[in-house]
């Protein structure tokens, strides 16, 4: 993780720092299980990777294609690929902050097909890129520090995803907010990708989590 350059960068960096160590402990405390990435059961974790994953194109998932995971945990959503692509996955790098995470990714992904690697930022160029709630904590960090590290790693995102990517965050249209959590105005972010990523953008705010997930084709 590079230097902070102002009280921004800052603020992020020790709310990323929090991050890694709160994620560490949940995987102590509940193990391989969706619990352990901040989610209450399977059942959700799964359905945000179909929201995700709506993104990948028949055709990609026939010629093969490639993945980047950010905010990897114990490889969970390559678990998820595996069953529903199978060989159509031909590639899956993922990256997370936490050592202990990643350690147990090493053997939960255990597949010649995947790249692990420690890092706040993805370090390949993929067919699609995927973030699944690694936005959400935002720790101590103001709103509007974190809002602009979202957008950054956005930019990120649309310079490593060849074919597109997809993300999700909490909500805004909540009637109750944690402190530590980051609630993201759906139509601000649409706004924003459609302005400065891709014309090719859909927002799915429509299924039953407190979230909505932006899909954001980078081709065509």
């Amino acid at each position: 993780m590079s230097a902070p350059t102002d009280g921004r960068d800052g603020a992020v960096e020790r709310a990323l720092e929090g991050v890694a160590e709160m994620y560490t402990g949940n995987l102590q405390e509940h193990g391989l299980a969706s619990k352990s990435v901040g989610w209450k059961d399977e059942g959700s974790q799964l359905l945000r990777f179909d929201k995700l994953s709506e993104l990948v194109t028949p055709q990609s998932a026939a010629d093969g294609f490639t993945v980047n995971d950010l905010g990897c945990g114990y490889g969970a959503m390559f678990r998820y690929l595996d069953g529903r692509f199978g060989a159509g996955l031909t590639g899956y790098w993922g990256c997370d902050i936490s050592d202990e995470m990643l350690r147990a990714a090493r053997g939960f992904a255990d597949d010649p097909r995947v790249e692990l690697v420690n890092s706040p930022r993805l370090l390949k160029r993929a067919d699609y890129s995927f973030v699944s709630g690694t936005f959400n904590v935002k720790m101590g960090a103001e709103d509007d520090a974190w809002r602009g590290y979202v957008t950054d790693m956005l930019l990120h995102l649309r310079d490593m995803s060849a074919k597109g990517f997809s993300f999700n965050l909490l909500s805004t249209y909540v009637d109750w907010k944690a402190e530590n959590l980051y609630y993201a105005d759906p139509l601000w972010f649409f706004d924003f990708c459609k302005r400065n990523v891709s014309r090719h953008v859909s927002l799915l705010h429509d299924y039953p989590l407190y979230e909505w997930t932006l899909l954001v084709r980078t081709e065509g």
